[in-house]
């Protein structure tokens, strides 16, 4: 038999709140599980398309993108999976509207939170200086009719945990900027609102969300290593209507789209020589 969650998450309350906002949704909390956004994807080859809210104490297999492992301490983390149907004008550009509305609805005011392109939360300690607070996946099927059926998930660092300093992009989380935040309260704060992003999302698509990812934009400006043979530096000179990340080089600006590309901010020695060469906006 399944151990029951240990924390309280009072789940029929929220359910009942997301409800007004997704009629039929159904909010899931249990103690492990695999991934959830695995369960999730399960679901929908199995013709289950009813819309799911999973959350899971701890994941021992949670996921990342290009196929890297999402590591998250019990009790010190909050992950989950969205499962609905979803049919915007535009997909581009969603891992970034959904990363616009959790830093929101985590800092309202733009400060240290910030937004790694394409699907990070970083904190900022200092200009040059950033410790990795969450990520986000998003993955979809075809569903019957022509709509697809999208499954988001988040996790988030939520407080402090024995192996942090073991992680090697570093370690952040909620609580450095809101002490009083456990993995159910933060829940209850950005399961609405991230909902309330997609209705959005689906009728705006991401210029609806370009000027406040601007805000949040952690490479724009800096030098950035890339994982494209063609591209392998450059500068990034900010986001575009599309969720395209604009990347100056010496041949000029390229846009970069998600997929499996990987950016980071690149060393100080790289920098200056990209910023010799031409490379800086």
């Amino acid at each position: 038999m399944n151990a029951p969650p240990a924390l309280p998450w009072k789940p029929e309350r929220l359910q009942g709140q997301l409800q007004q906002m997704l009629p039929g949704l159904r909010l899931e909390v249990v103690a492990c599980t695999g991934s959830t956004s695995t369960d999730l994807l399960r679901r929908l080859q199995r013709g289950v398309h009813e819309p799911v809210l999973r959350v899971a104490e701890q994941q021992t297999g949670g996921r990342g993108r290009q196929g890297r492992s999402w590591v998250a301490a019990p009790e010190a983390a909050l992950t989950f999976s969205l499962a609905l149907p979803l049919a915007p004008l535009d997909w581009s550009g969603l891992s970034l509207a959904v990363g616009v509305v959790l830093a929101d609805a985590i800092e309202p005011q733009p400060a240290r939170l910030q937004l790694k392109w394409p699907n990070d939360l970083w904190l900022a300690d200092g200009p040059d200086s950033w410790r990795k607070l969450g990520g986000i996946l998003i993955e979809t099927l075809p569903l019957p009719g022509g709509a697809r059926g999208c499954v988001i998930g988040v996790g988030l660092n939520v407080g402090p945990f024995a192996g942090a300093g073991e992680l090697s992009s570093g370690y952040a989380c909620v609580q450095e900027l809101d002490a009083r935040l456990t993995p159910p309260a933060l829940l209850a704060r950005v399961a609405p609102a991230l909902l309330a992003g997609l209705q959005r999302f689906e009728q705006g698509g991401f210029a609806a969300f370009a000027s406040a990812y601007a805000r949040r934009d952690l490479l724009r400006g800096l030098a950035v290593a890339t994982s494209l043979a063609e591209h392998p530096a450059g500068v990034a000179v900010g986001v575009n209507v599309s969720g395209a990340l604009a990347l100056r080089t010496a041949a000029g600006v390229v846009h970069l789209h998600s997929g499996e590309i990987s950016v980071r901010p690149a060393s100080t020695a790289s920098a200056a020589a990209l910023r010799a060469c031409g490379g800086a906006a």
